[in-house]
């Protein structure tokens, strides 16, 4: 026992330091290590330098306003999420690079230059609208790892309607529980999806947690494809498929001017200790952290490809697979690929 617990205080003790080569230390982001010291200094200084290389429609007046525990960033600011992850690189040659590239489980592939991307974005985003969705409306998203699910994410920071993903390998209660928690009036989901091998009927789950949602007042359904073969019930005057809406939808949909504190999103704890709780993510400060931190810690530069394995479900699919494209320009890689054992179950195309 005593030679298990001191394996254990050695392990709890590294202090090993590895250096990286001077040649990836040059051409590093965060090179200089007074980076540190600044960000200590004056932390409202350094966060607003990082917010400036964001596309602003009107500046902030005020970097902080801080009456704990309530804190604001960026108060009277205007941007738009969908924007800068999107719109600011159409003006460059990046308009032509990859922006995603998706590999789905049974082998299917699609790749979305950032011109694709946004036009995309914006035909789903005039579907939502054509349903009645504005700025406030909540839309729950029950997808797989599919790019639809990108889609419909930056859809909605589009017009201003804060959406809220569900991982689509929860069950129909929990896909209720916060689809009425968060009031949402539009559902997006999909026929099913590949998880491990077999088709996951998620559209089958979505009606069983739809008998009890009085808010929902349209479900839209991707069809995944990829020789999926699950049940599907559409019911008239509620439920449409996706193909079908964009066929007949502009590519043109100017993006609402936000409030750098306006709500983009709400991601719900999983409720493994109690009541799943609804975590809001307003847009300025959010934005700004997710770039900077993408930008340092990941590194990326403009001949990388960044592959993530992590779930829109998840806050890390939100932030490293989608929002972190504010001005990192990397494409990011959503692919099939996922280990065996507890964790094979975060992702599912």
């Amino acid at each position: 026992m005593a030679a298990r617990e001191q394996a254990l205080v050695v392990l709890l003790t590294e202090e090993r330091r590895f250096a990286p080569p001077d040649e990836f230390r040059e051409r590093a982001h965060a090179a200089d290590a007074a980076i540190y010291a600044r960000a200590q200094e004056d932390p409202e200084r350094f966060w607003a330098e990082w917010a400036r290389e964001l596309d602003w429609f009107e500046p902030w007046r005020e970097v902080l306003e801080w009456q704990p525990p309530h804190a604001q960033w960026f108060v009277g600011g205007k941007l738009n999420a969908a924007h800068n992850c999107l719109d600011r690189h159409l003006e460059t040659a990046r308009r032509n690079k990859a922006a995603l590239v998706w590999e789905g489980e049974p082998g299917d592939e699609r790749v979305f230059t950032y011109w694709d991307l946004q036009r995309e974005v914006s035909k789903f985003a005039n579907v939502l609208k054509k349903l009645g969705m504005g700025r406030g409306d909540v839309v729950a998203i029950y997808l797989p790892m599919i790019p639809e699910a990108a889609i419909a994410m930056l859809a909605c920071a589009r017009i201003g309607a804060p959406h809220s993903v569900v991982f689509g390998g929860f069950s129909a209660d929990s896909l209720r529980d916060r689809i009425n928690d968060a009031r949402a009036k539009v559902l997006v989901t999909a026929d099913g999806g590949f998880r491990r091998g077999r088709s996951v009927p998620l559209k089958e789950n979505a009606d069983r947690a739809l008998e009890d949602t009085p808010s929902i007042e349209w479900v839209v359904v991707v069809r995944r494809g990829g020789g999926l073969d699950v049940p599907v019930s559409m019911k008239p005057g509620r439920d449409a498929w996706y193909h079908e809406l964009v066929a007949e939808a502009s590519a043109d949909c100017p993006p609402e001017r936000m409030d750098a504190e306006d709500l983009l999103y709400i991601l719900y704890t999983s409720g493994t200790t109690g009541k799943p709780k609804g975590v809001v993510h307003t847009t300025g400060g959010y934005l700004t952290q997710c770039y900077a931190t993408t930008k340092l810690v990941f590194d990326l530069k403009e001949e990388d490809c960044y592959w993530c394995t992590a779930d829109v479900g998840w806050v890390t699919g939100h932030s490293s697979s989608c929002t972190a494209r504010s001005r990192t320009v990397p494409p990011c890689s959503c692919t099939r690929a996922r280990p065996t054992g507890r964790t094979a179950a975060a992702s599912g195309s």
